[in-house]
Parts: structure tokens; sequence; C-alpha cells
């Protein structure tokens, strides 16, 4: 069975943004979507998170799985593959940062130096979504995961953070290169 986990971000919340919408369509196309409540989102724990995540990936170890990371959700997956050993067939980072910057204290232990080689080793397909425009997150923290770790870049103009607030309640460049993933 084909199921799909999205990890929101920072502050997040599991029906923010577009992760409704996407689990509305895979559950159409009878795919099993669950958008993961993470720990502790306003003050977040990245072993926390990597337990939540691998409770998931493990308890669900005989289907074929594809994670969704928006934002921090995207950063605990590339701590995730370092750390952990997995069987997921697919990855889609979205606005996910993996360089630390002057203002990201409150997020630097999700952002180490990471083993892409490893990473990559560890997924079968991998893609980032970005916006061209994104306020918090840099065009060069998605271009560093795709180049690394040879996924497909998609860029989204406009597409700032691609949350909520930027008014993202569908995101149909999600959907269309998770379906490609599941071919």
């Amino acid at each position: 069975m084909k199921k799909v986990f999205i990890i929101h971000g920072f502050g997040g919340s599991p029906n923010g943004g577009w992760r409704p919408w996407l689990m509305s369509e895979l559950e159409k196309l009878d795919i099993y979507a669950c958008s993961l409540s993470m720990p502790g989102p306003a003050a977040p724990v990245l072993s926390e998170w990597l337990e939540e995540i691998d409770r998931y990936v493990k308890r669900d170890k005989d289907d074929e799985i594809y994670l969704i990371g928006h934002s921090l959700g995207g950063s605990a997956l590339l701590n995730y593959f370092q750390q952990y050993d997995s069987n997921v067939e697919g990855v889609i980072f979205v606005s996910s940062p993996c360089r630390k910057r002057k203002d990201s204290s409150k997020i630097d232990g999700f952002l180490n130096d990471f083993n892409y080689e490893l990473i990559k080793s560890k997924i079968k397909n991998i893609a980032v979504i970005q916006g061209d425009d994104d306020p918090n997150v840099s065009m060069l923290d998605a271009e560093l995961i795709a180049k690394e770790t040879d996924g497909k870049l998609i860029v989204i103009p406009g597409g700032k953070h691609l949350n909520g607030s930027a008014g993202f309640v569908q995101l149909p460049e999600c959907l269309d290169v998770l379906l490609e993933m599941m071919k």
C-alpha cells in the first residue's frame, strides 16, 4: 500500500496550508495520507521529531512510503536520513532550510553539516519545491539540497514560503511530482 506522511514546520500544525488539500486529493486516488502532529512545534527538539517520524516509517515498513517535509519538517527529514536507515521510496522537501543563518537560532539544532551522499543513498526519489521569493528560506538552500541529492528542483514564481500565510491552500506541483515518483 502507498502511504504518504507529511511533516509540518516550525510553529506549524498538521492541518495548515496545503496539507488538507493534498491529503484529500490523495484519498481520491486511494492513497493513504497523514499529516503528522510534530511534538512541540513552537520549541522543536530534533530528537523528538526524529522519533516521531521513525515511529511511522517503522510501523509501516512493509508499505511503499513517501515523506513530504515543509520548512523545518524538511530539515528534520534531512537529519532523519542521516541518522536512520529507511525503506522510503520518495521524499519531497518544500521550502526546507539546510543552512544556518543569523536569525535561525530557534532551529539551529536542525541545521547540521549534512552528509548528502549518505542521505541520497537511502532515498529512491527526491524532489525540492521552493518559492523563488521565500522570505524565510533562501533559494540557495533549495538549490543545495537538489544538487547534492540529485533531486528534481521545482521553483514556484511568487511562491514565498509556500504556506497558508502566503495563500497556499493547494500545492498541485507537490501532488504532480509525488504521483510521478509513484509510477
